[in-house]
């Protein structure tokens, strides 16, 4: 579920600017979460600091994550920088577990960390002769991978706490309450509705935010974070399958010149988007 994102934002970025396009979905699905836990019964967090501590998790693992890496790849940084800068990620939660949540790894654990983060190396090694964009786009990556970073020993320490249908309500509302204004902020155009976006942001608001994010967020009640984010690893080889079956995408062995990453999702370059006849951002 979490893979298919990136076929979602193939298919609905082209018509939406990126901060209009996560706006809109934070904020239906903020909506409908609110109106599944009235129409449930389900317990809201009374308590003023909870609820603060649940918009900063929705900020960190919503916003500044998907916002910090939608502008790093629309500012000109190739996908396999990106790639490479969010794998990072497991790397970092494993080495922070044992003081932020007391999770202990055994030499088994690092080394399937370190054996994914080279997989998803090798992956992407033949985009990074492109270079690695602005520094602004940098910046918004390493931001990116603070953030979810962050977002997840944030969610392990203060989300057990509460419901998920208020709790993630809460979240996705401070999320949508960030990126709406910076969506006019940067002067981002009109959405444009085709049946291709309706699809796009309908799928991201149901199977995305409702289904993976929530299952994520019970996984990481229930286990260790370090563990849990290893499961990213997973991302590519899926995506690179669903994209062979949506767009057509094919692989090759590597280190043939023609194989194509499945971060392809996103185009690194105006020559790329050329070249693809892919319409611009």
């Amino acid at each position: 579920m979490w893979s298919t994102g990136f076929i979602a934002a193939k298919l609905g970025l082209p018509y939406a600017g990126p901060f209009s396009f996560l706006a809109f979905r934070f904020t239906v699905t903020a909506a409908l979460l609110a109106l599944v836990a009235l129409a449930t019964g389900a317990p809201w967090p009374r308590d003023r600091a909870l609820v603060g501590h649940l918009a900063v998790t929705g900020l960190l693992v919503h916003a500044v994550y998907l916002g910090g890496v939608f502008y790093a790849i629309e500012t000109g940084v190739p996908a396999g920088v990106s790639a490479l800068v969010v794998g990072l990620q497991p790397l970092l939660v494993g080495l922070l577990a044992g003081r932020l949540s007391g999770d202990r790894l055994d030499p088994l654990d690092w080394l399937g960390l370190v054996a994914g983060f080279g997989g998803v190396t090798l992956a992407v090694w033949h985009r990074l002769g492109s270079g690695f964009g602005t520094p602004a786009g940098v910046a918004a990556n390493v931001l990116a991978l603070l953030a979810i970073t962050a977002g997840t020993f944030y969610q392990k320490r203060f989300g057990g706490q509460v419901d998920m249908r208020a709790g993630n309500a809460v979240q996705f509302g401070a999320a949508a309450l960030v990126t709406a204004p910076i969506a006019l902020a940067v002067g981002e155009g009109p959405i444009r509705w085709t049946a291709a976006f309706a699809f796009a942001v309908g799928w991201s608001i149901v199977v995305l935010s409702l289904g993976a994010v929530s299952l994520l967020y019970f996984l990481i009640r229930r286990g260790s974070a370090a563990r849990v984010s290893s499961l990213i690893y997973l991302t590519p080889p899926t995506t690179a399958v669903m994209a062979y079956a949506v767009f057509g995408e094919t692989l090759t062995p590597w280190p043939c010149s023609a194989w194509r990453s499945p971060w392809r999702a996103w185009p690194s370059s105006t020559h790329d988007e050329a070249d693809a006849g892919a319409p611009r951002w």
